[in-house]
């Protein structure tokens, strides 16, 4: 079983331990999720890091219950610390009251694509309201007063005139803008941003992460960030949660991650992002190889048959997690040595 550092509880917004989320299909398990624990500090940014399909999005869905049919929460706690106590969100039912009345209003997530995320066949003013109307009391022109007032502090120009139009009608930058307004309508306490700026040009990505900036800042709002940039990383993350293949292979603040990183994963990660100011000749190296078959997963560390520093034991079992310092902690047999500047 995995670990979490040991926080004082008023300072934590959800807890989420050793959770195991399973995928079933044509009789063969995909173990996507497998013994993940990570805690997102109130008003701060936990940003979960990593390729695509190492288990980012399922975690997230697996917290808002949104996963898909065939799929299951095998085991482990996901707490969320209310002001009515604590509520363990994997025992509620997907589509229950209980789930409903905290999906949207006390955790609410962007999702990565808004043109799907969002009905092509009702306005966005309708959209915004209806989360508005399920979880508020406001009633008639209230509802659209606020959307209008949602629109207009997410930076959109004559909010009056949009809150009418369809999503085609709105560019990229605007619908993702509208998904924020509506995932912001009720001041949740939590937002999950699941890769909120994949399809983004720079200068959009960096106002809508100005965006949830403030909302973090003014509103106190815990924010679990998923992203495969490290550049992102280090500018917005308070915490940070490398995954790879459904195992968190190393956390920590983003001081200890990106200024020491004690994993081969991260260091990978790390080299290939280019460096602002070191010129066009600048090293970037692509991670070899692909990531493995999750139905034909290796028996020891995931990452083994890509890093150039594997050991034998690396192929025999799973790295057991090691604590480094009361907020870092990684899986890593040579993480020592690693960290203290080793490359062969």
């Amino acid at each position: 079983m995995t670990t979490t550092t040991q926080l004082p509880v008023d300072d934590i917004a959800l807890s989420v331990r050793d959770l195991k989320t399973f995928f079933y299909t044509n009789k063969r398990c995909n173990k996507a999720v497998n013994g993940v624990s990570f805690e997102i500090r109130k008003g701060k940014t936990l940003c979960i890091v990593g390729e695509s399909g190492c288990g980012k999005s399922v975690t997230a869905s697996a917290i808002m219950q949104l996963l898909p049919t065939l799929s299951r929460i095998e085991e482990g706690e996901i707490i969320y610390h209310s002001e009515r106590g604590d509520i363990r969100l994997d025992t509620l039912e997907r589509n229950g009251k209980a789930m409903r009345s905290i999906r949207g209003s006390e955790i609410a997530m962007i999702f990565q694509d808004p043109m799907t995320a969002l009905n092509p066949v009702f306005t966005i003013g309708f959209q915004i309201a209806e989360n508005l109307r399920y979880h508020t009391a406001l009633r008639g022109r209230q509802l659209m007063d606020k959307a209008i007032d949602l629109l207009r502090s997410m930076g959109i120009p004559a909010p009056e005139r949009r809150v009418e139009q369809f999503p085609h009608q709105f560019s990229g930058g605007m619908r993702q803008r509208a998904m924020i307004a509506m995932a912001m309508a009720c001041n949740p306490k939590i937002l999950i941003a699941d890769e909120p700026t994949t399809a983004l040009d720079v200068t959009i990505q960096a106002q809508i992460f100005e965006l949830m900036a403030t909302l973090k800042r003014e509103h106190g709002t815990a924010i679990m960030l998923i992203t495969h940039d490290m550049g992102v990383v280090a500018e917005l993350a308070d915490d940070v949660a490398v995954m790879y293949m459904g195992n968190i292979v190393e956390a920590g603040t983003v001081d200890e991650v990106l200024r020491r990183p004690s994993h081969p994963y991260t260091r990978a990660l790390l080299d290939s992002v280019p460096v602002l100011g070191r010129g066009k000749n600048q090293d970037i190296r692509a991670i070899p190889g692909s990531t493995p078959d999750p139905f034909n997963r290796p028996k020891g560390c995931q990452f083994a048959d890509r890093c150039a520093y594997r050991l034998d034991a690396c192929e025999l079992a799973l790295p057991a997690e090691t604590q480094l310092s009361p907020t870092h902690r990684v899986r890593c047999v040579r993480h020592e040595e690693f960290a203290n500047g080793v490359r062969s």
